[in-house]
């Protein structure tokens, strides 16, 4: 059975990420390029998104993950992996990220001259930042791509065998409070992998953000492989979980604002970080199960076009965004035109020329339309 709150799940939760793009735009945090005014007080609100927005994308896919192997051999879902994973990445890397490094190279004034000079020039020199060659926002892509390819065979053994591991998790997430016994191998990582390998999404040396995500991603199909447990289970405890993740971040922001970095601190902020993030995908599932669980058009549809407006959106806040920088403009303002401009300009692209033209849907990881079966 399909879970329609997933999907409504994966919608809300890539449109965050448009918001969370353009947010970028205006904190502190280094960025690709910058306003000319920074508010520091929007560093609060995005700090609490960062916290499990990518975190649930992960789950969610390996929840996913559960369902395509119920269809599929293992060879034909890595096939279909590397095709809805590696065909997006390459096009995006080729015609998606180029204008983004040429808009920062204007920027830091590296380059001066056109984008035609520039994409025909030096756009495929050496690896990013050095060089110009990256695949920016779209590093999801391959890191989702290793992920299926590692775990896959454990998970083709998982799914088609009712194991006593299974029964296990049943049981344990049955119990008061024993979903948070999740959180172990999550703390662990956090506290003894963070610091000495802190996450660069280049794929290469960056073992804090693959083991950290590849756990998640596990969780995720084992939390599906549980069934109508799992989501009743939420659905009972999502209020108390919902005080939970408050309490949590709460606790985060104290830990931020009033003590020094120590090993002491580290290790009590690792232990709060994985609660409160925990808490938040456990709050968005619990709610979700309770009131998205239905289909629609709209879902459908928004679905549908996630992946294109993912692959699309980075692109388009940068370049209006350079238009912006120097404009004497409050942040409501430019915010307002960055959001608007985003989700307008990648629907008209989705809408009006991805769409209609079947062979641009693999560029864009879109799988092909189901046709209706006729009445016999």
């Amino acid at each position: 059975m399909r879970r329609y709150d997933l999907d409504w799940l994966r919608v809300i939760v890539f449109a965050l990420l448009i918001f969370y793009h353009v947010g970028m735009f205006f904190v502190p945090w280094g960025w690709h390029i910058k306003n000319n005014v920074i508010y520091d007080w929007l560093k609060w609100p995005m700090l609490f998104l960062n916290q499990w927005r990518l975190p649930i994308l992960f789950v969610i896919s390996g929840m996913g993950t559960y369902y395509a192997l119920g269809k599929r051999s293992i060879g034909k879902f890595i096939l279909e992996r590397y095709l809805r994973l590696g065909i997006p990445l390459f096009i995006g890397m080729l015609l998606i990220v180029p204008p983004q490094v040429y808009v920062e190279r204007l920027v830091d004034g590296d380059f001066t001259h056109s984008y035609f000079q520039y994409f025909t020039s030096v756009a495929f020199d050496g690896i990013y930042p050095e060089g110009n060659v990256s695949w920016h926002h779209l590093w999801f892509l391959p890191y989702l791509f290793l992920f299926s390819l590692l775990l896959a065979p454990l998970f083709v053994f998982l799914r088609k065998h009712d194991t006593l591991f299974i029964q296990s998790i049943q049981r344990l997430i049955q119990k008061t409070w024993g979903i948070y016994l999740f959180v172990i191998p999550l703390y662990l990582v956090e506290v003894f992998m963070e610091p000495f390998f802190p996450a660069n999404h280049a794929l290469v040396g960056d073992w804090f953000a693959i083991t950290f995500y590849s756990i998640l991603f596990f969780y995720g199909f084992m939390l599906i492989a549980c069934g109508d447990v799992f989501w009743e289970t939420l659905v009972k405890i999502r209020k108390k979980v919902l005080v939970m993740g408050t309490v949590a971040f709460v606790t985060l922001l104290f830990v931020w604002i009033f003590f020094e970095d120590s090993i002491v601190i580290h290790f009590i902020e690792g232990m709060v970080k994985v609660v409160n993030l925990w808490s938040w995908i456990l709050i968005l599932f619990g709610y979700g199960a309770k009131h998205l669980n239905r289909p629609s058009k709209e879902i459908a549809y928004a679905n549908r076009a996630v992946y294109p407006f993912y692959i699309l959106h980075q692109t388009i806040t940068i370049i209006i965004a350079y238009f912006l920088i120097h404009l004497e403009w409050g942040f409501l303002l430019k915010a307002t035109i960055l959001t608007i401009g985003t989700f307008g300009i990648s629907w008209l692209i989705y809408h009006l020329i991805i769409l209609p033209l079947p062979w641009l849907h693999p560029l864009f990881g879109l799988k092909p339309e189901k046709k209706k079966q006729a009445a016999t």
